[in-house]
């Protein structure tokens, strides 16, 4: 029997799923509390053992993620449109790893000599927010296939999806970041730690 790509990181992504499920319920609370408001935040990110398991949680998601990009073409650019699946799946895995290296590139660049430690808790609260993320599209892709909906209307709604809650993470970004600096400084912050990476992938996904 043959088996594509897609299948094996399938069935490599469940068992890290069910690996990380304990973990996943233990942080549970905190991702909701990290949401709902920044002290939250703070209360995850204050205790090695919840950062560490929201770490773990949020690594196991990764290849789920390349999986659901590729799967509805939410990264689709013509250059690989048309490619076999493998290797869409390559390119797709390969341009999301991109971004998350020059993200974290941007932190190293842009690290200030004081006031790091709220400047490290917007850069890590990304973890907790793709947790969210990812959680959300999943059960929302769950539902809107069983209900037979077709697969461009529910592209767009993991578009729309991922927008809103993108932007409650700029926000928080942007809350723990003016705690430190002045208001210039955090939008240049901002603009350099979480913008201009995910501007970047969307440009390619539309020039190439």
């Amino acid at each position: 029997m043959n088996f594509v790509l897609s299948d094996i990181l399938v069935v490599v992504s469940v068992l890290l799923c069910i690996m990380v499920l304990g973990r996943f319920m233990g942080i549970f609370p905190y991702l909701a509390d990290s949401l709902s408001r920044l002290r939250g935040c703070f209360a995850l990110e204050s205790s090695l053992r919840v950062r560490q398991d929201r770490n773990l949680v949020a690594l196991a998601l990764v290849i789920p993620s390349f999986l659901l990009v590729w799967r509805y073409r939410l990264y689709d650019p013509a250059l690989i449109s048309g490619l076999d699946s493998d290797i869409r799946l390559c390119a797709v895995a390969f341009a999301l790893t991109a971004f998350f290296l020059l993200r974290h590139l941007m932190f190293l660049i842009l690290r200030p000599r004081y006031g790091t430690e709220n400047f490290r808790d917007a850069h890590r609260v990304a973890y907790t927010y793709f947790i969210i993320l990812m959680m959300s599209l999943l059960v929302i892709v769950g539902i809107l296939t069983l209900t037979g909906m077709d697969e461009g209307t529910i592209r767009w709604v993991l578009y729309g999806v991922s927008a809103f809650i993108y932007l409650l993470f700029l926000h928080r970004c942007l809350q723990i970041l003016s705690l430190s600096c002045n208001p210039l400084r955090t939008f240049l912050y901002l603009c350099g730690l979480e913008i201009l990476p995910l501007s970047l992938l969307i440009v390619s996904g539309i020039v190439l």
